[in-house]
Parts: C-alpha cells; sequence; structure tokens
C-alpha cells in the first residue's frame, strides 16, 4: 500500500510540473461557461474542488463535480467528467484561457486531458468524492 501510494505522488510530482505550474480551472455546462472550481488549488482556497466546505468542493452545490446527484456529478449527464460516454465534458483551462483538454473518464474523447493530475482523478474519483479532504492530502502533502 506504500508502494501505491508513494507511486500516485510521485507521478502527481511530474504531473503538476507538466502543467508548468499553471493554476487549472474547470468549467462546463454547454458553452463551457459555467465555473466548476480550481482543479489545483490548495484546499483552502473558496474556489477549489478540494476544499470540502467550499463552493466546489463541497457534495452538496449543484456546480460540484463532487455531487452525484447534480448535473457535473452525475455520471449519467452528458456533461459530466464523470460519464463514460460524454459527449460534453468540462474543460480545463488556465486563467489565460489556455485549453488543457477535457476533464473526462470517456478515454475516447478527443483531446482528453492526460496530465498526471487528471488521472489520478479519473482513476480514484469513486473514492475522492466521499472524502476529499483526505485525498487533497494524500495526493498534495
Amino acid at each position: 500500500m506504500k508502494f501505491k501510494l508513494f507511486g500516485i505522488l510521485f507521478l502527481l510530482f511530474i504531473g503538476v510540473k507538466s502543467v508548468n505550474g499553471q493554476t487549472l480551472h474547470l468549467y462546463g455546462g454547454d458553452n463551457h461557461d459555467i465555473y466548476l472550481g480550481c482543479l489545483n488549488c490548495d484546499s483552502y482556497n473558496s474556489n477549489s474542488i478540494w476544499n470540502e466546505y467550499g463552493t466546489y468542493g463541497n457534495s452538496y452545490n449543484s456546480n460540484s463535480i463532487w455531487n452525484e446527484y447534480g448535473t457535473y456529478g452525475n455520471e449519467y449527464n452528458s456533461n459530466s467528467p464523470w460519464n463514460e460516454y460524454s459527449s460534453n465534458p468540462p474543460v480545463v483551462v488556465d486563467k489565460d484561457g489556455n485549453f488543457y483538454g477535457y476533464f473526462t473518464v470517456n478515454e475516447y474523447k478527443s483531446k482528453r486531458a492526460e496530465f498526471e493530475l487528471a488521472l489520478i482523478i479519473y482513476k480514484y474519483h469513486d473514492l475522492i468524492k466521499d472524502d476529499v479532504g483526505k485525498w487533497y492530502k494524500k495526493i498534495f502533502e
């Protein structure tokens, strides 16, 4: 288990470097104009998907990717990153609007975000949604 966690942390370290230290944001909706939170901000940031008390990190907000009953956390919604057949998943962009890919578990989606943090979240999203704070610590600390 320790070796597996070390491997995840190592991959994350490489992944953070691969996005050049940019702060990455998620946008969803039909026109990708609905803010869904900051992908790699710390857990104290009010916009972070890792802040379980913030708008985008809690499992009750309709615009949270962790809300399994909301548009963006429901595995059956075409706008959700967790729909394996998603046709319109959220996008990952930096503050300047540079596109880093579609944030989706759909492995066949063209231009899918493939940096390490995204891959880790895709793989463990079902576990992460149950304890965002614990997973933030596992991944980032």
